[in-house]
């Protein structure tokens, strides 16, 4: 089958298009036909340190939309022919290819109403984001209070920023500084927009914002960490999901401050118990896209899935000013 694929780590260059057995399913495993990818800093971090397993190449990707074709033999949740999206696995061969194998576990239906490429775009993003929501801030439908959602035009602000608009009663803050940046968070749902390159405590206050009972900080966590303790509320949540050099939490203490990673691969890379959380998750974003609750963040389609588009589409996303997200369809005949 068709791929592309990564010998060596490295930057956008060192990929490749390649050919790759067709996967067999394991027990639990569905084999979808991939329709449908979008990509993600996570794509270019994996890229960047991590050599491929074995003699074989890398095959990167982390979101999908498809059809399953073959099914393990103790899968129960779906069926040959069914239409699925998912953010599968970091330590199995990715999304980037014709086919791939996929635990059912980690995979929602497609929401009927979104194309292939509209769907691909939202699983990785929509687990982060309900994942940090409700598992690490504890956020309940009925919260009320700040968000700070730090980066707000990423992929997973944007849909943070949708959720907690529409599933809670949060006043949401995002942080943006560029005209096109500030009107996609707006468009998204963000109360108030707050430029990131000043000091947040004083930005939010010239919003009329005094402290923030919880804070989701999706890039510069480190940079940002002196200003997030001055607004941040005593008792407050603080979850991050990037990967800074350097964190140190003590200043958090005097306010008894909860801090909380969010990583989506958690749950597969640990074969957790409640693995099956993010199948059921999916099927819930599924239905708030039907509904018109939740939009779709593509922002931009590069195309077919190629080396070249997407050796375009990582330079994008390591340029920092990507906005939503970018999606690849289909492979060249």
């Amino acid at each position: 089958m068709k791929a592309v694929g990564y010998h060596a780590p490295g930057d956008a260059s060192a990929l490749d298009d390649i050919e790759r057995p067709h996967p067999h399913p394991e027990v639990h495993d569905l084999v979808v036909e991939v329709r449908a990818i979008s990509v993600n800093p996570v794509d270019t971090k994996v890229l960047g340190r991590a050599a491929p397993n074995g003699n074989e190449p890398g095959v990167l990707g982390f979101d999908a939309a498809g059809v399953v074709r073959t099914v393990g033999p103790a899968v129960t949740l779906f069926r040959p022919g069914d239409e699925v999206f998912y953010a599968g696995a970091l330590n199995r061969p990715g999304s980037n290819a014709e086919f791939q194998a996929v635990d059912e576990r980690l995979v929602g239906r497609k929401p009927a109403n979104l194309s292939f490429a509209e769907a691909a775009a939202m699983p990785l993003t929509s687990l982060t984001a309900w994942e940090l929501l409700f598992d690490r801030l504890k956020v309940s439908r009925q919260s009320t209070g700040t968000l700070l959602v730090i980066n707000g035009a990423g992929g997973v602000g944007s849909v943070l920023i949708q959720m907690a608009r529409q599933l809670t009663g949060l006043t949401v803050v995002a942080t943006a500084s560029r005209p096109e940046s500030i009107d996609w968070c707006k468009r998204m749902g963000a109360h108030h927009v707050i430029d990131h390159h000043r000091p947040l405590d004083e930005a939010l206050k010239d919003a009329g914002i005094e402290q923030a009972e919880y804070v989701a900080s999706l890039t510069g966590s480190d940079e940002h960490l002196p200003a997030i303790a001055k607004l941040i509320a005593p008792q407050g949540h603080l979850a991050l999901i990037d990967d800074p050099k350097v964190f140190d939490i003590v200043p958090l203490k005097t306010k008894s401050i909860t801090v909380s990673w969010e990583l989506m691969f958690t749950r597969s890379l640990f074969q957790t118990p409640d693995m099956a959380a993010q199948h059921q998750a999916l099927n819930e974003v599924a239905s708030l896209l039907e509904a018109g609750t939740l939009k779709t963040t593509l922002q931009q389609h590069y195309g077919t899935i190629s080396a070249a588009n997407l050796r375009r589409a990582h330079e994008l996303l390591r340029s920092g000013r990507s906005i939503g997200k970018v999606v690849l369809e289909g492979f060249a005949a």
